[in-house]
């Protein structure tokens, strides 16, 4: 063989060799690669609230879940119960969003393409507490029960628990007063005598000797308290970014499940709780976790139902309404049977 020829072939062998190296580097790479250095699709996620209501949102973001899916989730406060948020996402100004399940069914019956994909409360968040002397429910009539306001969450919670005890608003005083805080100064002052309250105002009742009259967790009263949703269109045109969006979220839940100092640590930095109300923090991320926080959050088809009962009083459209219109929980459906959440409570 001639020696040019020789050297050309040295040399061929030689970029073979270097090419394989390079593919086996981009293989391997591949295989390595973490969520955290993968290209990462941006959703935006609005939260109806600054709670620890949203533990598992804020873990699985402060905790790197949504980067392990290829997903940079921006967490956002939009408030007012998530009507702003819902508004901020059919403005497609934002892609996901939290929200009471009245609005988002409001929302949908008004023309709006909402969708309800996933739980994070399927009941009511609330507790009914009530001056130690009390004792019974039949004791509330003619008493002053204080809500939020007329048409909130409170109030509807409150009508159910009526509805519980075969009782309805002529046999009680309904008061607007504000917020959970208000409420617990109104009952200090005697301004009324029971109040639907929540997290933590309902630990800080209990504390001072107040009586709870009745638990929504303790109930087998389904209401969608806060669900996370998305459009329509987006989920047809994103099902894959909306899919690892939920399994950083499910990751969250079962993280704040497993790592309880971890979770509180987040929450605490998070919504900048004080040592003074950390011990009301971590009661209520015990009573998140235990009760209400589902390894599979499906929005709840009674929920659904018993949203859609209230909102007919108002609004003719929701009268025969079927719920299915108002949730899609196939992506869940795919996640549980990929076998995926069994994985987060194997280890």
């Amino acid at each position: 063989m001639a020696l040019a020829e020789l050297s050309k072939l040295k040399t061929e062998k030689l970029i073979m060799k270097q090419n394989l190296v390079v593919c086996l580097a981009a293989v391997l790479g591949v295989f390595l690669m973490d969520g955290n250095s993968r290209a990462q699709d941006k959703i935006s996620m609005g939260l109806s609230s600054v709670s620890a209501l949203h533990s598992a949102m804020w873990v699985a973001e402060q905790k790197g879940l949504f980067r392990k899916h290829g997903i940079d989730a921006e967490i956002i406060v939009t408030g007012q119960g998530g009507t702003a948020g819902i508004g901020a996402l059919l403005a497609n100004d934002i892609q996901m969003a939290s929200s009471a399940g009245d609005v988002l069914v409001n929302a949908a019956l008004r023309g709006g393409d909402t969708l309800m994909v996933a739980g994070v409360v399927n009941k009511g968040l609330q507790r009914l507490i009530a001056k130690p002397d009390i004792k019974t429910p039949a004791d509330l009539k003619g008493k002053r029960i204080g809500v939020t306001r007329i048409g909130a969450v409170s109030h509807s919670v409150l009508l159910m628990m009526l509805q519980r005890w075969k009782m309805t608003v002529n046999d009680i005083q309904v008061m607007q007063v504000g917020s959970s805080p208000a409420m617990l100064a109104s009952l200090d002052k005697g301004g009324i005598e029971a109040a639907v309250v929540t997290i933590p105002s309902m630990f800080v009742a209990e504390d001072r000797g107040y009586r709870v009259l009745l638990d929504m967790a303790d109930t087998d009263i389904y209401y969608l308290h806060t669900m996370i949703a998305s459009t329509g269109k987006y989920i047809k045109n994103n099902r894959d970014k909306v899919s690892r969006f939920l399994k950083g979220y499910l990751e969250g839940i079962a993280y704040v499940k497993q790592n309880r100092k971890e979770s509180i640590d987040v929450v605490k930095k998070k919504l900048r709780i004080g040592a003074e109300q950390e011990h009301n923090l971590e009661r209520s991320i015990d009573l998140l976790s235990t009760k209400y926080y589902e390894q599979m959050p499906y929005p709840s088809m009674r929920g659904v139902e018993t949203v859609l009962g209230f909102v007919e009083r108002d609004n003719p459209k929701a009268k025969g309404a079927d719920p299915k219109r108002f949730v899609d929980n196939s992506l869940l459906r795919e996640i549980e049977a990929s076998g995926f959440v069994k994985t987060l409570y194997q280890r």
